[in-house]
């Protein structure tokens, strides 16, 4: 019955360790303090060695073999422990539904606990205006989902905008002295 604020964000992304197996939940700590390629570092990192992640060991690799009573009550408790929840389970969760197919692709993310959801969809190639003509561009699909009942629709649709521009900036993405930029992003805000 009270909100708490964590200063840093803790991002958990779903990791394909190896060729049609489950993928592995991991934890990029303090992900707003890091760059796009120290992340991009660890994700390869656990891809390489994935007893390096500290969701391959302990609790989080039991999980699939208990039943699903005695999960419930754990997910009790996380909902009544806010630092426990981010410890174990993160305060944002990542998710791709496009990584191997074409074309546009929207998703929903369920969001039982966490406050932000972002699946990332396909790319599809569309006619935008681009500079007073009709181009063909690429934009890729994003979905954010929030939980309202601790973010208003009014500040999540502004940080959707937000996040949109710097996407669409090439914000933080640099190769060889240059910036890489990114044509369009389509975002969609989903309720949860």
């Amino acid at each position: 019955r009270r909100l708490v604020e964590f200063d840093d964000v803790d991002v958990v992304v779903m990791i394909e360790t190896e060729r049609d197996h489950v993928a592995l939940p991991h934890i990029i700590r303090a992900a707003n303090r890091k760059t796009v390629w120290e992340i991009h570092r660890e994700i390869r990192a656990v891809q390489a060695k994935p007893a390096r992640s500290e969701q391959a060991r302990g609790i989080t690799a039991l999980a699939p073999y208990v039943p699903g009573f005695i999960r419930d009550v754990f997910y009790w408790a996380f909902r009544q422990n806010p630092r426990w929840l981010k410890a174990r389970a993160g305060t944002v969760v990542v998710t791709s539904v496009g990584l191997f197919g074409q074309g546009a692709g929207w998703g929903l993310t369920f969001l039982p606990f966490h406050t932000l959801g972002l699946t990332i969809g396909g790319i599809a190639e569309k006619p935008g205006v681009v500079e007073g003509r009709i181009a063909i561009r690429e934009y890729l699909s994003l979905t954010l989902s929030f939980d309202h009942d601790i973010v208003d629709g009014a500040p999540a649709a502004r940080f959707t905008q937000q996040l949109k521009e710097l996407l669409e900036q090439g914000y933080g993405l640099y190769s060889q002295g240059g910036e890489v930029g990114v044509d369009v992003i389509e975002c969609s805000h989903a309720h949860d």
